[in-house]
């Protein structure tokens, strides 16, 4: 049980390091000019290919880049949410399981207790069977849980990927039609 705990806390942890490191600014830093616009992300969240370009110098072809970063910005920001949500329920969960076999081994516990000293080893033996089947239900459980929360994240940072693809594409257009259009 304890490698399995570790391999998913691994996991979770490899995927919001990923996560960190591969997402933009959820809000890009927006100047406006009289003729051009400037959209300012870092090459450090790895997410555009655009960090750093100021103007491509055709006011059509800027905005354009500026919407396909506000969107996939906005994306990022909707899937971030997804994968916040699905690990704040499975931790839910986990702790409800987790509280819900501690009370079962306490009532277990607590027969034992309460049994005749004649009586105290068939208790004894029944309150092992019954802490045995708490704990297995509360793993089974977190298991679970962790597993869906799982799922909804590979989702989600599919979907990140998605919308980065689309922006990098919508940015490409963009550039290639400013320079056809200076081209002329």
């Amino acid at each position: 049980m304890n490698k399995l705990l570790a391999t998913l806390i691994a996991g979770l942890f490899a995927t919001s390091v990923y996560a960190q490191t591969t997402t933009a600014p959820a809000t890009p830093v927006t100047t406006t000019t009289p003729a051009t616009t400037t959209t300012d992300t870092t090459m450090s969240t790895g997410q555009s290919g655009t960090a750093g370009m100021t103007s491509t110098g055709d006011a059509k072809a800027d905005k354009k880049i500026v919407k396909a970063n506000e969107k996939e910005a906005k994306e990022i920001s909707k899937q971030d949410e997804k994968i916040d949500k699905a690990t704040a329920n499975a931790n839910e969960k986990k702790a409800k399981a987790q509280h819900k076999a501690e009370k079962k081994v306490a009532k277990a516990h607590e027969k034992v207790a309460k049994a005749d000293p004649e009586d105290q080893a068939k208790a004894a033996a029944k309150a092992e069977e019954k802490t045995a089947e708490a704990n297995y239900d509360a793993q089974k459980t977190m298991i679970k849980a962790d597993e869906k929360a799982q799922k909804k994240i590979v989702d989600a940072n599919a979907d990140k990927a998605k919308a980065h693809a689309k922006a990098n594409e919508k940015r490409a257009e963009a550039t290639a039609e400013a320079h056809k259009d200076a081209a002329k």
